[in-house]
């Protein structure tokens, strides 16, 4: 499992961006970044959950088992799956919430992909991905009185340093992380975002219709 995920902590209208190291898999941890930023911004506008865990490893004792049946499965793959991916979520969602129900504003996004509608190899991570659809349409049914929006959102392949280092994927079609967050700021600026309450969203149409574009590749 790996544990730690750099949050970057970014309020539409407080300048300035924090990066802070927190492991995802302790309540503490986490319970003190979101301290931290009520004490800084006094606000939080967005959320984006994408704490991750379980391509680490993928080749053990020189097989590649992230493809195995799941009866092969490592155990560890659904601690790094579920716990540190959708556990995580659901918590820094419980402390997104404590801070946007009052204020009666925010966004918070999921980042999910198609493995929770259809088989994608791994049982483990479809398991994961359905559970975090679930989790933004049923946390999304409780803010929506509270004027909070929660979505999923599936991006296509992210050029992420992994996806960079292991030199075996088709970029042609790529997405760079700053396009992600160029969606998500899109999102977060439309003042009809709530419409889309508990939403799966598309990455890719969702630029297409704000008119975001990626990065230029070098």
């Amino acid at each position: 499992m790996v544990p730690v995920q750099v949050d970057v902590v970014v309020d539409l209208h407080y300048p300035g961006i924090h990066s802070i190291a927190c492991d995802h898999t302790d309540d503490q941890a986490v319970e003190a970044v979101f301290r931290q930023v009520e004490a800084s911004a006094g606000r939080l506008d967005v959320l984006v959950n994408v704490a991750w865990g379980g391509y680490e490893r993928m080749v053990e004792d020189g097989r590649f088992t992230y493809i195995a049946p799941f009866w092969e499965q490592p155990s560890w793959r659904w601690d790094a799956m579920i716990t540190a991916g959708v556990r995580a979520a659901f918590v820094a969602s419980q402390h997104a919430a404590r801070l946007m129900v009052p204020a009666r504003r925010g966004l918070i996004v999921n980042i999910s992909f198609w493995a929770a509608q259809k088989y994608l190899g791994n049982t483990v991570y479809g398991i994961a991905k359905a559970a975090t659809d679930k989790l933004t349409s049923d946390t999304a049914h409780e803010l929506k009185s509270h004027g909070v929006t929660a979505v999923s959102l599936y991006p296509g392949l992210v050029r992420t340093e992994a996806v960079l280092a292991a030199k075996c994927f088709d970029l042609s079609n790529s997405e760079s992380p700053e396009f992600i967050g160029r969606v998500i700021a899109a999102l977060a600026a439309d003042p009809n975002v709530s419409s889309r309450n508990g939403a799966t969203l598309i990455a890719a149409a969702v630029a297409e219709e704000y008119g975001v574009t990626d990065v230029v590749i070098d």
